[in-house]
């Protein structure tokens, strides 16, 4: 059974089949999406984060595991990020088919990127707050969607300076603007909705659940370690 934020439990890795499983999905795409990349200095630049956080998540997994849930939530987030970077954002197939179908004005494979960035990643940041901050009621559903649109403009702002200090010569290719003034506010209110509507669906489920341990004052979730 997939475990959530409320029935989280610890495993030891030979035993943890959904984390083996993300890991060899994201190995998989990352080193297929890695071969011939359509822009290869775009490719490193939009990848130095993502593998920064791989390495994050690697590096606390024992001390501070997350739900399964949480793991496979982030895990199709990387996926949609490895294929946005391998083409670059503005050139993926999917969002020229898409565009069209509907007879777009532009590729929107970026934008639901970042709509899915609030959609995929404000369950795991909420998970984080209450296990770390004991976070309960309104602030457990607020916080995730207020650090989702933080990070999504720290995002843009660390895009700006590397496009503008690394690879200037890539510009709009690594930026993804495709001629859109707006389009880094653009980008940070799909994320928002994308969050809003994860805390919405959360909030509604979760009424179903039961209480998580660290919650009730009844010591840590079940198994795993103090820290």
């Amino acid at each position: 059974m997939i475990t959530t934020s409320t029935t989280l439990r610890w495993r030891p890795f030979r035993q943890h089949r959904v984390l083996q499983g993300c890991l060899l999905w994201y190995a998989v795409t990352w080193t297929v999406t890695a071969i011939h990349p359509r822009f290869p200095s775009d490719w490193l630049l939009e990848n130095l984060l993502a593998l920064a956080f791989v390495a994050a998540l690697a590096a606390t997994w024992k001390r501070f595991p997350l739900s399964d849930l949480s793991y496979l939530l982030i895990t199709a987030f990387l996926t949609l990020h490895a294929i946005g970077a391998h083409y670059t954002y503005a050139e993926v197939p999917v969002g020229f088919w898409v565009k069209d179908w509907l007879g777009l004005a532009r590729n929107h494979y970026d934008r639901a990127v970042h709509f899915s960035f609030g959609l995929l990643l404000a369950y795991p940041i909420r998970e984080v707050f209450l296990r770390v901050a004991r976070t309960r009621g309104f602030w457990a559903y607020y916080l995730p969607l207020d650090v989702t649109l933080a990070f999504s403009a720290l995002y843009e702002i660390i895009e700006m300076a590397a496009a503008i200090l690394v690879a200037p010569d890539l510009g709009d290719a690594y930026l993804g603007t495709q001629g859109d003034v707006w389009d880094a506010q653009k980008d940070m209110l799909a994320a928002g909705i994308g969050a809003l509507l994860a805390m919405l669906l959360t909030a509604l489920l979760s009424r179903r659940m039961p209480r998580p341990a660290y919650l009730s004052g009844k010591g840590g979730a079940a198994g795993v370690p103090p820290g």
